[in-house]
């Protein structure tokens, strides 16, 4: 029982991450990001490339600089894809960026999936266990501080400007484009953070780990939280991560989830637009804690 409920809390904890890394983009910034997969897939897999090919000795004689290395190598490749993908594709918006940048999502795992060097269709097998509870649970706090210190900065206010009106903050001097990459570019590493704990937990990944129903299961978790919302991405990632165990006791828990997610969904949309954070808050603030 301990097991499980230590596995339940690693898991929770990565999907704070990638919660709180989409909603980056799509709360803060108001960007309809729906590739959050591929950079989640980037980050697992030059992480798990680092920890076997990189600095394979300190796996075992220094567990934890070994993850950490890994750690910064996976947020820079992720970070970069999102560079990548974020110059041409942040000229569009709304349903077309949706669509552009779950094209570069697949495109990513098309990529992976043809790769004999990270074990192609197979997966990357012997990857090592670093990712412990006490790993996992402070990169979550430090992603949560670090993206709550940038909404509450400067530049977060610049961010969530973009996102209540381009128009009036262009007239206000604020670099549109610079500040959509930034954000992007931001959520993307953290994604690629959540990949490498991902790895590095599950000892194996292969490119149906990252599939665009991933990106639609972080996309859940805050539109039920609260987009915008850093304690709504939490309370998201806690509901996605119990939900499934919760229904284990059937063969088709799997089917069962979805059917779950969408009358939730749909609940919450009628009843609590702004998402189940918005029970605890008396009024909807812009940038909520």
């Amino acid at each position: 029982m301990i097991d499980y409920l230590l596995e339940f809390a690693k898991l929770f904890f990565i999907n704070v991450i990638l919660s709180s890394s989409l909603n980056m983009i799509n709360g803060y910034c108001g960007l309809f990001s729906l590739g959050h997969a591929g950079f989640f897939a980037v980050g697992a897999y030059a992480g798990a490339a680092a920890s076997l090919f990189l600095f394979p000795g300190l796996a075992v004689s220094h567990p934890l600089l070994c993850i950490f290395l890994a750690c910064l190598v996976g947020m820079a490749a992720a970070g970069v894809a999102g560079l990548a993908v974020g110059i041409p594709c942040l000229r569009l918006s709304g349903d077309y960026l949706a669509i552009a940048t779950i094209g570069f999502g697949e495109i990513i795992r098309i990529v992976i999936l043809n790769m004999d060097s990270v074990g192609a269709q197979s997966g990357l097998a012997g990857i090592p266990n670093l990712s412990s509870l006490g790993v996992i649970a402070t990169a979550a706090a430090a992603t949560v501080w670090i993206l709550y210190s940038i909404v509450r900065s400067a530049f977060g206010r610049a961010i969530i400007s973009v996102r209540e009106d381009e128009i009036a903050a262009r007239s206000m001097g604020i670099n549109i484009s610079f500040y959509k990459n930034f954000a992007f570019v931001v959520g993307s590493m953290f994604a690629g953070l959540g990949g490498v704990l991902f790895a590095h937990l599950r000892e194996f990944i292969a490119p149906a780990n990252f599939q665009f129903a991933i990106t639609v299961q972080i996309l859940v978790m805050i539109v039920l939280g609260g987009l915008g919302s850093m304690r709504g991405a939490i309370l998201g990632a806690l509901i996605v991560t119990a939900v499934p165990e919760l229904l284990r006791f059937s063969e088709y828990t799997s089917q069962i989830s979805n059917l779950v997610f969408g009358v939730i969904m749909i609940v919450v949309m009628l009843w609590k637009p702004e998402g189940l954070m918005g029970l605890f808050l008396r009024k909807r603030k812009k940038v909520a804690l």
